[in-house]
């Protein structure tokens, strides 16, 4: 069957899913991002709250330091690494293991770093591999506390911005943490997860149970706790599904108005959060100038990987003119093109249709998605941080051009501040590039190779870009499982995440100690259309100077093939 343009029909009922999502977004970006704006500058405590600081013997009124700030976050992220890997190795010893095995030591490291870095990569089969316990207690916690450890370090970026003349002071990690779990993500996901049992998911405690099919056989079905995962894994960008296919899965996503649901909920904390950075910052312009560089970049990558998709450019398998490997029926090509859109361009790596088997154009879109630092809208808090630096990058520029102290916010950015968005910028494309380039020349790394070729690069591009961006997803071709990938991919989850923590806290610290100065006739402004296009440009020349070599060798020769 060779390739045709998609009809009229499919093409509105692809635009028609669109234009659903970005209504219910719209909808709850400002009750939503002003929600979480009074929770993070609320001087109240909740009595749960104070019960948990006692525990922990903080005292969260006490204001950090950014290196403070930034040794609480890493001490926590690195008891929840030892906490989880203690979990995975021990987990045919507890309760509720279903007989499962303990994971290999480099397979415990692996899962530890990836959920506690909110990339949630998974190298094993969730309902072979995790019992119950695992899943609830370790793998499910983490998608909580990592989701909100991302929303602390937007807030102290924030307040950076936002005070003047301080001793580097950007509030409290603990604080921040607690209140982000209690007063966001804990009552969204309850509520997410009751919708979800409604429309099918499974939630339960039920071991393997042999059910029958329509066929006349037998088949062992695994029950669970699948819908409050699934409500927290989307909600907080995290992404690692209960069973291997993920929300592919028809006991994770039954029906298509569940898949909608799940796409809404990747999206609605990371449009929601430019709302509250601007409110925290004092500047309701600014939330709306990023908020419009998010859409863009994101429609962009929707509509293209749609395009892609619909079209069957380069597909091995064609219904209609459109690719139909590695889809659901129940979903079909357009949900599987926006789901995939959504999952790489924020941190959340979930897939409900296989991306090894997208067309070589979608492939490239997908994998430039993740490229692009995911920033539109990105995961969780990290989404704002990350398009917040590369905004300084463009006041930069800007400032080259007319010779004059580039300025942001009210703050002067000079040569440290400048430096440590370098820093930022460079982290990722150096974990990224160095990865794939020791994969592709070793004895190891090419032994997980499904494929050779042009595929066979972009599998292993896109899992260091997963890895390096803690999304989580995969082209599900390459062989991951295996001591020298969970052992580099884990390196590179951690190196993503925590240097441009690290980087992003010292520069709020700069910020927070410098005075504010008032704006002047020569003060680019940050919130016009002018600017919001300039933002959208360099995110794309970053990313296009940095990896259209790569993705040249990869997804280009694939598709020109």
């Amino acid at each position: 069957m060779t390739a045709s343009a998609p009809s009229a029909v499919v093409v509105l009922t692809a635009a028609g899913q669109v234009l659903l999502v970005v209504l219910v977004l719209a909808a709850a970006h400002r009750p939503l991002g002003d929600h979480v704006a009074r929770t993070l500058t609320s001087p109240r405590h909740l009595a749960v709250e104070r019960a948990g600081y006692r525990l922990m013997r903080v005292d969260p009124d006490a204001e950090q330091r950014w290196s403070t700030y930034l040794l609480s976050l890493l001490g926590f992220s690195l008891a929840s690494v030892v906490v989880l890997y203690a979990l995975a190795r021990l987990q045919s010893a507890l309760p509720l293991s279903l007989g499962t095995a303990p994971f290999d030591p480099a397979g415990a490291w692996n899962t530890a770093v990836s959920f506690a870095t909110n990339t949630n990569w998974q190298w094993y089969s969730g309902e072979q591999a995790a019992g119950h316990l695992l899943q609830m207690a370790g793998l499910t916690v983490q998608n909580f506390v990592s989701a909100a450890v991302g929303v602390a370090v937007m807030a102290a970026l924030a307040r950076g911005f936002a005070r003047s003349g301080t001793d580097a002071r950007v509030g409290n990690f603990w604080a921040d943490l607690v209140r982000t779990t209690v007063r966001v993500l804990l009552p969204l996901a309850a509520v997410l997860a009751l919708v979800l049992v409604a429309g099918g998911v499974v939630q339960n405690l039920l071991p393997h149970e042999a059910v029958t099919t329509l066929a006349g056989g037998t088949q062992e079905v695994l029950g669970g706790p699948v819908a409050s995962q699934e409500a927290i894994k989307q909600l907080g960008t995290n992404g690692g599904g209960f069973f291997n296919a993920n929300s592919a899965h028809p006991l994770e996503n039954p029906t298509p108005w569940t898949n909608a649901l799940q796409v809404v909920a990747m999206l609605l904390l990371p449009f929601a959060l430019p709302r509250t950075f601007a409110v925290m910052v004092g500047d309701r312009r600014q939330g709306w100038a990023i908020l419009a560089t998010m859409s863009t970049l994101w429609l962009a990558s929707v509509a293209l990987l749609t395009w892609a998709e619909l079209s069957g450019a380069g597909a091995v398998g064609r219904a209609a003119g459109a690719a139909m490997e590695g889809k659901e029926v129940r979903f079909g090509e357009a949900a599987s093109a926006l789901f995939a859109a959504s999952t790489t361009m924020t941190s959340t790596g979930a897939v409900n249709a296989m991306h090894d088997s997208l067309t070589a154009p979608g492939g490239g879109v997908a994998m430039v998605g993740m490229l692009l630092g995911e920033v539109a809208p990105g995961g969780v808090g990290s989404g704002v941080y990350g398009l917040v630096v590369l905004a300084v990058v463009a006041v930069f520029l800007a400032g080259l051009m007319v010779g004059r102290t580039p300025e942001y916010l009210g703050k002067k950015l000079g040569r440290e501040e400048i430096t440590l968005v370098a820093l930022v910028v460079l982290t990722m494309p150096a974990v990224v590039l160095v990865g794939t380039a020791l994969s592709v020349v070793s004895g190891p790394g090419l032994a997980g190779l499904q494929e050779h070729g042009p595929h066979g690069l972009s599998e292993v591009l896109y899992a260091f870009a997963s890895a390096g961006n803690n999304n989580g997803s995969a082209f599900a071709g390459l062989s991951s499982g295996t001591p020298y990938y969970d052992t580099l991919l884990g390196l590179a989850m951690l190196v993503g995440r925590f240097v441009p923590i690290a980087l992003v806290l010292a520069l709020a610290g700069r910020l927070a100690s410098a005075r504010r100065v008032p704006a002047g006739a020569g003060t680019l402004p940050t919130h016009s259309p002018l600017f919001v296009g300039l933002l959208v440009a360099v995110t794309l020349v970053v990313v296009g100077l940095t990896f259209v070599p790569a993705l040249s060798l990869g997804p280009v020769v694939e598709s020109l093939s």
